[in-house]
C-alpha cells in the first residue's frame, strides 16, 4: 500500500538531511501542514532546535493578502517559530527534491486565537461557556472563513492533493495547555451533549426543526446533573446519547449538526476543487459515527464519500472503523480509505507493529497508510517504521 508521513514544515526547514531521511522510511508522500493549530512539538533531530513552540493558529506560507482584504476572519500569520517566510514552501520544495508527493495538511475548525479574538465566533455549551478552540461552523462568517482558508491553504504550489482535518464540529474534547477538566470523566455521550452548540445561528438552527432551544439547553443540562454529582458519566454510542436526552431531542440535535457539517464539507470541498488543478486529490480526516466531533469529524460515510476523494481514518484504537467507509466505497470509483496509524512510541503509537497493523487494515479494505507522525518520532521509532515498510 501507498503510504505517507505526517510533517511540519519546522521538520525540514533549516535541516538539510531530512528530506532525504524521509524518503528513506520508504513512504511515497509526506502530508505537510500548510495550516495548523498551536501546538508545542519536538523536534529530535533538527540541528538547530528540539523544541518549537507554535503559540497560535496560523498559516504557514504567505497569505494570499487580495483574497482576504475587508475580512474580519482572515488566516493568522506565523510568528517567531516559523522558520522562514513561507515554511511550507521551502519544505515542500526539498521533499518534491527528494522524489516524494507532498500533499498539503490544513486544519480547519480549531483555532483558539480566533475565538479569544472574535468570541462571538466559538461554540458555545448548555451552560453558556465559550469554547474559544471551536468555531461554531454554523455561523456564516466562519463557514466563509473556513472555505476560503480550505481553497488557499489546500492548493499551494507543487501539491498535489490535501487532507482537511477539522472539517466539521469540534467541541469539549481539547489538548489544551495545563488541563484540568478530567476530574469528571465523560464518555462520548456526555462528550456530545458537551459539545452542542447554543449560540444564536444554533438557537435558530434549532428552531427551524420545531425545538425550543432552551429546552434542549435544560434536558442537556439535567442529563449531565448526576455525571457533576457521581464523578463520571462512561456511557458510550448513539442510544446513550437517546437515553440522556430522549430520542426526539437527541435526532433534533444530530439532524441540525449533520445538515451544518454536510454542507460545510460540501462547500470547502468543492472551493479546494475550484483553485486546483485537475487530478488534485481532497481528502478529509472522518469518524463514522456523524454524532462525534474533533479533529476526525464524525461524518455519514456514504454522504462524504460522495463529497470528497476518500477519508484518513483514525486507526489508534484499532482497525475497526474502517469498515463503514469500505461498505459505503462507490462502486468503479477509486476513494482512498486511508489508515492512519501512530508511529511515535512516546505517544502511545507502535511503530514495532506497524507492520501487523498494517496488513490487518489492508484485510479491511484500507487503500492507503498514514503514518503519525515522522517529524516527532525518535531515531528507534523511524528505524522500526523503516523495517516494517520494507517487508515484502
Amino acid at each position: 500500500m501507498k503510504a505517507a508521513a505526517f510533517l511540519y514544515p519546522w521538520d525540514v526547514v533549516g535541516d538539510p538531511d531530512a528530506a532525504a531521511r524521509i524518503a528513506d522510511l520508504g513512504v511515497q508522500q509526506v502530508t505537510l501542514a500548510s495550516a495548523y493549530h498551536s501546538t508545542r512539538a519536538l523536534t529530535p533531530r533538527h540541528p538547530a532546535h528540539r523544541i518549537v513552540t507554535a503559540a497560535h493558529a496560523a498559516v504557514l506560507y504567505p497569505v494570499d493578502e487580495d483574497r482576504w482584504a475587508g475580512r474580519s476572519l482572515r488566516p493568522y500569520a506565523a510568528g517567531d517559530w516559523a522558520p522562514t517566510a513561507d515554511p511550507y514552501g521551502e519544505a515542500a520544495e526539498a521533499l518534491a527534491a527528494a522524489g516524494l508527493d507532498v500533499h498539503s495538511w490544513v486544519v480547519l475548525a480549531h483555532n483558539s486565537r480566533l475565538g479569544a479574538d472574535h468570541p462571538d465566533t466559538s461554540v458555545v455549551n448548555a451552560y453558556g461557556d465559550r469554547y474559544p478552540w471551536a468555531p461554531c461552523i454554523a455561523q456564516p462568517a466562519v463557514r466563509a472563513y473556513l472555505t476560503a482558508l480550505a481553497a488557499e491553504a489546500a492548493v499551494r504550489p507543487g501539491a498535489r492533493g490535501t487532507e482537511l482535518e477539522s472539517c466539521g464540529w469540534y467541541g469539549l474534547a481539547h489538548l489544551h495547555a495545563h488541563d484540568k477538566i478530567a476530574g469528571v470523566g465523560l464518555g462520548d455521550a456526555a462528550q456530545y451533549l458537551m459539545s452542542l452548540c447554543f449560540c444564536r445561528a444554533c438557537r435558530t438552527g434549532y428552531a427551524e426543526l420545531a425545538v425550543e432551544a432552551d429546552e434542549l439547553r435544560q434536558a442537556v443540562r439535567r442529563a449531565l446533573d448526576p455525571a457533576w454529582a457521581a464523578g463520571s458519566s462512561s456511557e458510550t454510542g448513539w442510544p446513550a446519547v437517546e437515553k440522556l436526552l430522549g430520542p426526539g431531542l437527541a435526532a433534533a440535535s444530530l439532524a441540525w449538526r449533520t445538515r451544518v457539517a454536510r454542507t460545510l464539507q460540501e462547500s470547502a470541498v468543492a472551493a479546494v476543487r475550484a483553485a486546483a488543478p485537475p487530478g488534485f486529490q481532497v481528502l478529509l480526516h472522518a469518524d463514522p459515527s456523524a454524532y462525534h466531533c474533533g479533529a476526525n469529524a464524525g461524518v455519514d460515510p456514504r454522504h462524504i464519500l460522495g463529497v470528497a476523494d476518500g477519508v484518513v481514518v483514525p486507526c489508534a484504537g484499532g482497525p475497526e472503523l474502517l469498515a463503514p467507509f469500505v461498505e459505503h466505497r462507490r462502486p468503479g470509483a477509486a476513494s482512498v480509505v486511508a489508515a492512519n496509524l501512530g508511529v511515535v512510541s512516546g505517544m502511545g503509537g507502535s511503530p514495532a507493529t506497524l507492520a501487523g497493523d498494517a496488513a490487518r487494515a489492508a484485510e479491511l479494505g484500507a487503500s492507503e497508510l498514514r503514518l503519525y507522525h515522522a517529524g516527532l518520532a525518535s531515531d528507534a521509532d523511524l528505524g522500526l517504521v523503516r523495517a516494517a515498510l520494507r517487508q515484502p
